[in-house]
């Protein structure tokens, strides 16, 4: 791989993620598109996805989640946590504050 490949491969899924997440509620086919591409990317030149970019994924189904759009985020739990319910195959799951 070139140097300044996994570079570029960095700045694209960051610019397509952002996009499918601006898109989500008016053409959520685009955005889902643009969610692929991103881990296509993050696959084909083999670079883990930061943090901020994975917590758009459902855990089990791998499909693009958009807050509000086709997922259900909620505050609570006797650990303070937040509880995200993916619409599309209806799996919960936890992140810890």
């Amino acid at each position: 791989m070139k140097p300044g490949a996994k570079i570029v491969a960095m700045e694209r899924m960051q610019i397509l993620i952002e996009s499918a997440v601006r898109n989500a509620k008016s053409n959520p086919i685009l955005a889902e598109r643009h969610a692929a591409l991103a881990r296509r990317i993050s696959s084909r030149h083999k670079i883990r996805m930061p943090y901020h970019l994975r917590m758009v994924f459902c855990k089990k189904c791998k499909l693009f989640i958009a807050p509000g759009v086709n997922s259900r985020f909620r505050l609570g739990g006797t650990p303070k946590s937040v509880k995200i319910t993916c619409n599309l195959c209806g799996h919960t799951y936890r992140k810890m504050l």
